[in-house]
């Protein structure tokens, strides 16, 4: 069924699901930064907002607007920053 995630003091929330291709969250973030560790490789799309993301390895910001994509390998930790309310979803493979 579903589950529900808190993280950041409740600044970061999410519902875990199944699909079809895998498993997945669907979220919102508040305005802020943050820093976010991967046990899976995740593909995140933002759904509403626009999103600022420091991918591993990369010292530039690079921002993500609604209905774009970006992919986190496994075991790695990358930064967002949020001027706005942002929702994402997030597939876990």
């Amino acid at each position: 069924m579903f589950k529900t995630n808190e993280y950041f003091d409740g600044k970061v929330m999410s519902m875990a699901f199944e699909t079809s291709e895998g498993s997945a969250t669907i979220g919102v973030m508040a305005k802020g930064d943050y820093e976010f560790g991967t046990s899976t490789i995740e593909h995140m799309t933002v759904t509403s907002g626009i999103m600022k993301v420091m991918l591993p390895d990369s010292n530039e910001w690079k921002e993500y607007k609604e209905f774009e994509t970006f992919i986190v390998a496994k075991d790695k930790k990358f930064k967002v920053q949020l001027s706005e309310d942002t929702s994402y979803r997030c597939l876990y493979k």
